[in-house]
């Protein structure tokens, strides 16, 4: 599987990242989008191998935009540097939890599970984990999980959330605002011939997390 050419031209563009340029190199962006595409596909049908709520689904519904919504942020720059999936019943505009690959020069990674669900999912998570907190643990403090990944990533409130007990034990498990995971990968992940095989092995340690958080979920979605 051929990639660098997808991070060839993200380093262009983060160096030019101009309307003007990208219109005159359109052509660029067009292959580099068409490569990642079908890169998404193949992680898609591996994926299904072990994951049937992903099977079928479109490559293209799981693909990001490149462009930026600029209105209501200080950076300008019209175009993302980096080409991003998130693999899932539903695609990218899925509530469910699924696979996330990003591919940027110098700040790639893998992983997904739930990055900013709404706050009535976020508290049917937290439930859950309350409920009974050593099916999550089990999760999360796994030999192979924690080779991949260092717990649960992204933003945590500083206090339990309302409507659970400052003091219980594992109030920490709770105080996160995603349920999400990352592993980082370096840019010549890109450019090995495994590059696939590589994938699917993170992907198969995250799908337990993926299960659990989808089983509660699929109640109410």
């Amino acid at each position: 599987m051929e990639l660098k050419g997808i991070l060839k031209y993200l380093e262009k563009l983060k160096a030019n990242n101009t309307r003007e340029w990208f219109n005159e190199n359109k052509s660029e962006y067009t292959d580099a989008k068409a490569s990642f595409e079908v890169f998404t596909e193949m992680l898609i049908n591996e994926i299904s191998g072990f994951d049937k709520s992903v099977a079928g689904v479109d490559a293209k519904a799981c693909m990001f935009r490149i462009f930026r919504d600029v209105r209501f942020s200080n950076n300008k720059a019209p175009y993302k540097t980096n080409f991003g999936a998130f693999i899932a019943s539903g695609g990218r505009k899925s509530q469910l939890a699924g696979y996330y690959v990003h591919m940027e020069p110098g700040a790639s990674f893998l992983g997904g599970g739930i990055y900013m669900p709404p706050a009535d999912n976020l508290r049917l998570i937290r439930k859950r984990i309350f409920d009974n907190p050593n099916a999550f643990r089990e999760i999360i403090n796994n030999k192979e999980f924690k080779k991949y990944f260092d717990g649960i990533y992204g933003e945590k409130l500083k206090t339990a959330p309302r409507g659970f007990p400052k003091n219980w034990e594992y109030i920490e498990l709770l105080n996160h605002k995603h349920y999400a995971v990352a592993h980082l990968v370096k840019d010549d992940f890109w450019n090995k011939p495994e590059v696939i095989q590589n994938n699917i092995a993170i992907f198969k340690v995250q799908y337990e997390l993926n299960t659990y958080l989808n089983e509660i979920l699929n109640q109410v979605l």
